[in-house]
């Protein structure tokens, strides 16, 4: 087959949805206005949603939030650009089944360069990563370095925590590594593109948890020369960690 009739194929819309509709990658596409133009056979396997479901509707609409994670481009303003970006995020299909995904975004551009919009190829490595876990073939993860067995125990309690969104416990030791797994979490989780904000209960002022927390105005005590966002606030989007929160007064 020479070049010519390659393109001619390519060109022709229905031959394009034929091929992108047999790949084994789900591949879901929308406008600037974040309007679901193509979805394919993988994308409803992995997802649980039908394209009759998702097909000329808002993305963030159809699936209750951004299905980029943290990371989405189209949250608020529309870009005017966009560079490819590959990453991993975790999902919840239309069943509320958690599952760990890679992903593979890019920009669609009309003739004259302009955006109108994104492609997004990704697949569905849930059961690769937890059998490579089981299998002890991981030497680290999410940052953290080691392939004990109590280790790889450890790996699989945090890719299940990060699938969900509550407030999650992480107990030991001064020194074990907490925060490591709490950034670990949170890497692994639908918030991971967002900010991790660690604080150190114990080192907060007594007479100023609540302002160092929760933020405050101009004026609102002797020394508050201008606004400040607390820590909360500054988490917005992704995760905050309460370090030593057993130093926090009881009233707390």
């Amino acid at each position: 087959m020479n070049e010519l009739s390659l393109n001619a194929i390519l060109a022709d819309k229905k031959n394009l949805e034929h091929i992108l509709d047999n790949l084994m990658e789900g591949i879901i596409a929308h406008d600037k206005g974040r309007r679901i133009l193509f979805f394919n056979r993988a994308a409803e396997a992995i997802t649980g949603y039908s394209r009759d479901e998702v097909l000329g509707k808002d993305c963030h609409a159809v699936f209750g939030s951004p299905f980029c994670g943290s990371r989405c481009s189209f949250c608020l303003d529309m870009p005017e650009t966009f560079n490819h970006d590959a990453y991993s995020v975790n999902i919840l299909t239309k069943n509320g089944d958690p599952r760990s995904i890679e992903m593979s975004v890019t920009g669609m551009t009309d003739e004259k360069g302009c955006l109108v919009g994104v492609l997004a190829a990704f697949r569905d490595v849930t059961d690769l990563l937890g059998l490579k876990i089981r299998l002890g073939e991981l030497t680290s993860f999410a940052g953290i370095i080691g392939r004990d067995h109590k280790m790889l125990q450890v790996y699989e309690q945090i890719r299940d925590l990060s699938m969900n969104d509550f407030p999650v416990l992480v107990s030991g030791e001064t020194g074990t590594g907490k925060e490591l797994v709490a950034a670990a979490i949170h890497s692994e989780s639908r918030r991971g593109g967002g900010p991790f904000v660690p604080v150190n209960c114990g080192a907060l002022p007594e007479g100023l948890i609540e302002s160092e927390l929760f933020g405050h105005t101009k004026g609102a005590f002797s020394g508050a020369v201008r606004d400040k966002k607390g820590r909360f606030e500054l988490a917005h989007g992704g995760t905050i960690f309460l370090d030593e929160i057993s130093e926090l007064p009881k009233l707390m």
